[in-house]
């Protein structure tokens, strides 16, 4: 069964930075044939593509809003998703998930992953 699970949410003030991490445990091809994606939704809005790692990690997309100050990245060796958040702003605030689909390449819409996981609050106070 498949597990992916979030952590390194939390409190931060806005110009700060985070460190997502995604865990991914169960799937049914090792991880490096998954590309993976990082999502996110706030509080009364959809939820909205931020950024994704294509499958052979050679290919990376982000959002217009985080582009420039967040970075994916992934360690198949330890079957790792990460996203680097720098210079957070208030309208950062939002509970981050992290998504699989296999053999993805610059995949943004929320439709095409499979699998999720439960997701992590980050909070960005002014």
């Amino acid at each position: 069964q498949a597990q992916l699970v979030e952590s390194g949410g939390g409190l931060v003030q806005a110009g700060e930075s985070l460190r997502l991490s995604c865990t991914v445990s169960g799937l049914t091809f090792p991880f490096s044939n998954y590309g993976m994606g990082w999502f996110r939704q706030a509080p009364g809005k959809e939820r909205e593509f931020v950024a994704t790692i294509s499958w052979t990690g050679g290919t990376t997309d982000y959002a217009d809003s985080v582009k420039g100050r967040f970075t994916i990245s992934r360690d198949n060796a330890k079957n790792v998703l990460a996203l680097q958040m720098n210079s957070l702003k208030p309208e950062d605030t939002a509970v981050y998930y992290c998504a699989a689909k296999f053999r993805g390449m610059r995949v943004t819409t929320i439709t095409e992953y499979r699998f999720w996981g439960q997701g992590t609050q980050v909070t960005v106070s002014s």
